[in-house]
């Protein structure tokens, strides 16, 4: 939260337009674009339930950790597409 001096209040800018612009590539990311411009309209505290606060349990097995969603809503779908899509974009 901003506070009362100006250093403080610029961080809390910055992080800000950061958190926001990350919401906003991710869109622009989506394979499905109708729902990609859906998601870069979208207000912020929307995006993070949708998208970011998905209810997960992490569990190592062997070598391995792997990550289980406990639960389902209708973004679900295209967050698996955007991330096959940044997958595919990472450098090998």
């Amino acid at each position: 939260m901003p506070v009362d001096n100006l250093l403080s209040n610029w961080a809390y800018m910055v992080m800000s337009a950061l958190a926001w612009n990350l919401k906003s590539w991710y869109g622009l990311l989506m394979p499905n674009r109708q729902r990609g411009l859906e998601l870069v309209a979208m207000e912020f505290r929307r995006f993070l339930h949708a998208i970011v606060l998905l209810p997960a349990q992490i569990v190592r097995s062997g070598r391995r950790i792997i990550y289980r969603l406990m639960g389902y809503n209708s973004w679900l779908k295209d967050f698996f597409a955007c991330w096959e899509n940044l997958r595919r974009m990472a450098p090998a």
